[in-house]
């Protein structure tokens, strides 16, 4: 599968009136390097809590839902990059696996990996025990690939161990850990340069989870069958040369039957681009070309109308949340819409119900900003 060559742009109606009307909440204002916010359950009352980690801060803190009282979840963590949690103690508690010691040059980043577990009551300290070291340890995302249905902690770091910039040439380990023997296991070491972003999805419908790489070469699928890996190109990304080619992240959406990923473009790039799904092939058009240091991407049917949005947040001058709205099935037409506009830095957004009402709500993370947001979805603008 490849990309269709030509880029195509797409008509934009840039800043329309939102069909859906969003409460926006507030619930820090501190978080110093803000990097990514988490979705989970923390304390195991079957509500949704959220996880933000801050680069800058040494404290891995989430907030406890219905009314959002801060907490820390473990402490002495310098340079947190990444969170995932795929696991549960016996107890039924997550399980938490932390990337840190993270730095944008391999030499400068051992890339700590860490699991973080219940010690007692859930709103006291966790404790975190070191269990791998892989420089630039980056990405971290479950997936459930080998046919037992229990999730994996898949690492993507950054970039190779021996990467010097500008170039960044070299190979990129993808690996993985099973959670009780935490050994390290290699899934590929194809991709070359800076590997920025990855996507976890069901991709063949199969029942087992494949992963979606967004790098300096494109937009690459990784599957396995009886634990033999397979990497296959879907997309070049951005024509740029290198080391502005390819993508930065990637995330997969649906306009009724029709499937389609989503991008930053490139390596924390200016553009929002779509690739639809035509039947052995992907037509790519440019969403948005106007960002600065775009950094995170999602897709959720927001005004569940069968078709899949597009949230994109960028980090630079402008720092906002854009969320865009298909026209029709055909990707070819999109609106613009102003979700948080130079507010929030957003380094990292979530899509999720978070008040039990049905409809996705969206969390954003700032770097610059500090700051946390909920935004709550009202439903229907009016």
């Amino acid at each position: 599968m490849k990309a269709i060559a030509a880029a195509l742009l797409a008509a934009v109606s840039a800043d329309a009136s939102p069909p859906v009307r969003f409460l926006e909440h507030v619930l820090a204002t501190d978080l110093k390097g803000g990097y990514q916010v988490f979705a989970l359950d923390v304390n195991r009352d079957g509500v949704t809590d959220l996880v933000a980690l801050a680069s800058a801060m040494k404290d891995l803190v989430w907030f406890e839902a219905p009314r959002w009282r801060r907490r820390v979840l473990v402490s002495g963590l310098e340079r947190m990059i990444n969170v995932a949690s795929c696991s549960r103690d016996a107890e039924g508690y997550p399980e938490l696996v932390v990337a840190h010691g993270f730095a944008n040059e391999a030499a400068r980043s051992p890339g700590i990996v860490s699991l973080v577990r219940r010690q007692g009551a859930p709103e006291e300290l966790w404790a975190a025990a070191e269990i791998d070291r892989l420089p630039t340890s980056h990405r971290l995302r479950c997936a459930a690939f080998d046919g037992s249905g229990r999730p994996v902690v898949v690492n993507a770091p950054l970039m190779g161990p021996r990467a010097e910039k500008p170039e960044f040439r070299d190979k990129v380990p993808l690996v993985f850990y099973r959670p009780g023997d935490w050994k390290r296991h290699l899934i590929g070491d194809e991709t070359e340069g800076v590997l920025h972003g990855i996507h976890v999805v069901d991709w063949n419908g199969d029942g087992a989870d494949d992963i979606l790489t967004a790098s300096f070469e494109g937009i690459h699928l990784y599957s396995s069958a009886r634990g033999r890996w397979r990497r296959r190109e879907l997309a070049r990304g951005d024509p740029s040369p290198w080391p502005r080619s390819g993508a930065s992240d990637v995330t997969v959406g649906r306009l009724g039957k029709v499937r389609f990923l989503a991008t930053i473009e490139p390596w924390h790039g200016h553009q929002v681009a779509v690739y639809v799904e035509r039947g052995e092939a992907f037509e790519r058009r440019v969403v948005d070309d106007t960002l600065a240091d775009g950094h995170t991407i999602e897709t959720a049917d927001l005004n569940r109308d069968g078709r899949d949005e597009i949230i994109a947040g960028f980090r630079g001058p402008g720092r906002s949340v854009y969320i865009y709205y298909a026209a029709d099935e055909s990707g070819a037409s999109w609106r613009r819409t102003v979700l948080d506009g130079g507010g929030i830095a957003a380094a990292s957004c979530v899509a999720t119900d978070l008040n039990g009402d049905r409809r996705p709500d969206i969390a954003c993370i700032g770097s610059a900003t500090a700051n946390l947001k909920w935004y709550e979805n009202a439903g229907p603008a009016r």
